[in-house]
């Protein structure tokens, strides 16, 4: 009997079996960035969470019979004043252009060095403008959006008019008067419905990019944002499978999961359903548009909010190129271990202390195992806990046991617990092929510093066992005269004595 992956579905508020539509085609959206800076450490975890669920879903379908889609918004206001302030003497179009181009190879360069997969596609908004029209003209025969003041609305109240298209605020579990409430809703004279949402508005000249607008509107004009998203899965996970805007199968216009940052819930997400429900399917549109809905939680820095006004706002780069962050620089690798120590669920702080536990963990697995041969098969300890939603901070735990089994084996099992261990790490894109002063950076700890401490841990840790205590103050003493501070811990699992070590800045 195959193992079951069960993901906790936002939609209906319970974990759930995974049950693909076709085994042979599972299709996985997620929301990308908008390419207008440098992605801060916020947008990274995302990224790396559907990245483990992408390389789970792989191993466990085949990796032809999964296609995983993020899209870059290459649509918004702040692209166009980044255009205006960093190109002022180019044509808009151009402008844009040199900032969206250096900016998409910026995140790529930066996720590609947390240990990501590029995804199977990557649509771009200003690839799918006709797509988008086209939705947006359905929407408009179907009753559902209307034309004013050159402006296309999605009208919210008339979902409730179309038989087999979902209650509005069912994903985010809110009447409309809690959403109108807790919404930063635009106030316009236009609008028939104060939640009615923009599908396409009129392009301001000189100032943002334009197209020729659907439903007859003379003015030149660009999309809103929600209608981007539904545009792009359409193209990339309905159309190539039989459905999209030319079917009227309903059970065709329907992928497996759809995911994102908490934060879009509500209105992004919510308004995604809506107008792709109302627009694809039979005359009364479809039931849903993916049948499982995840988010990630929310990132806060060292105990608080990051913003640029605390002063805490850290990038990706910054993390992996200055010594913005702690006084130094951090692997790719550390910083994706620190994000998968918590559940994915769960909010996560963010602290200099979180990336040095993840640092000694990361060099420790990785010199255990490095160059061992990879195992043929599965490793069912990380494998395991992986298929409970994705549940990191457990396969975390597994890989200290299988670091434990490395340590205290000999001869063959030690190197099948090697090989184990290799693979385990692997899976979840952590292992990584060099020695542990490629993931410390030479400036932090060196392999000859690695070679005096690493003796005095062990001896330090077969006293604590033995409780001796005054060997293990000894030893510390030691340690501390080297520069060492010293972090003492227990095995979630066994219990017994672990420490993490690093070098005082």
């Amino acid at each position: 009997m195959s193992p079951t992956l069960r993901l906790y579905n936002t939609l209906t508020r319970t974990k759930e079996d995974f049950v693909p539509i076709d085994p042979q085609n599972v299709r996985m959206y997620v929301c990308g960035p908008t390419v207008y800076d440098y992605a801060h450490i916020g947008n990274a975890r995302p990224v790396i969470v559907f990245d483990v669920l992408y390389r789970l879903l792989r191993h466990l379908y085949g990796e032809s019979h999964v296609t995983y889609a993020r899209n870059l918004t290459d649509v918004d206001d702040k692209i166009n004043a980044r255009a205006a302030r960093d190109y002022p003497g180019l044509p808009l179009n151009e402008a844009i252009a040199k900032v969206t181009e250096g900016t998409t190879a910026q995140f790529h360069a930066d996720i590609d060095a947390l240990g990501c997969l590029r995804p199977d596609a990557e649509p771009r908004a200003t690839d799918h403008i006709e797509e988008m029209k086209a939705i947006i003209e359905r929407l408009i025969a179907r009753g559902v959006a209307y034309v004013a003041e050159e402006h296309v609305l999605f009208h919210v109240p008339a979902v409730a008019h179309l038989a087999k298209a979902p209650k509005y605020g069912t994903l985010a579990r809110r009447s409309l008067d809690e959403m109108l409430a807790g919404a930063r809703v635009d106030v316009a004279p236009y609008k028939r419905d104060p939640m009615d949402f923009v599908l396409w508005k009129p392009s301001r000249d000189g100032i943002d990019p334009g197209w020729p607008s659907p439903a007859g509107i003379a003015t030149p004009g660009r999309p809103g944002w929600h209608i981007e998203c539904s545009a792009m899965s359409m193209a990339k996970l309905l159309a190539p499978f039989g459905g999209g805007l030319s079917c009227d199968d309903p059970a065709k216009n329907v992928f497996d999961i759809h995911g994102g940052g908490i934060d879009l819930v509500f209105p992004h997400h919510e308004n995604e359903i809506a107008q792709s429900c109302c627009a694809f399917g039979g005359t009364d549109g479809a039931s849903r548009m993916a049948n499982y809905w995840m988010h990630n939680g929310f990132l806060q820095v060292e105990g608080e909010k990051m913003s640029k006004s605390l002063g805490n706002f850290v990038t990706i780069n910054e993390l992996l190129a200055t010594e913005k962050f702690g006084g130094q620089k951090w692997h790719g690798r550390v910083l994706r271990l620190a994000m998968l120590m918590t559940h994915y669920r769960q909010p996560i702080d963010w602290t200099v202390d979180r990336l040095v536990e993840a640092r000694s963990n990361l060099v420790e697995w990785n010199e255990l195992c490095f160059e061992a041969p990879a195992l043929t098969g599965n490793v069912e300890e990380v494998v395991e806990p992986l298929l409970d939603d994705l549940n990191t901070a457990a396969a975390v735990a597994a890989f200290h046991a299988l670091a434990k089994a490395v340590r205290i084996g000999s001869g063959q099992q030690k190197a099948l617990a090697a090989s184990r261990l290799r693979s385990a790490l692997a899976l979840v894109g952590l292992y990584h092929h060099g020695l542990s002063v490629e993931l410390l950076r030479q400036d932090v700890r060196d392999r000859e510093l690695d070679a005096k401490v690493q003796p005095l841990i062990a001896a330090r840790l077969d006293a604590r066992r033995a409780k001796n205590f005054a060997e293990s103050d000894r030893i510390r003493d030691e340690l501390a005269a080297m520069g060492i501070a010293l972090k003492d811990g227990k095995d979630p699992q066994t219990g017994e004595p672990t420490t993490t070590w690093e070098v005082k800045r």
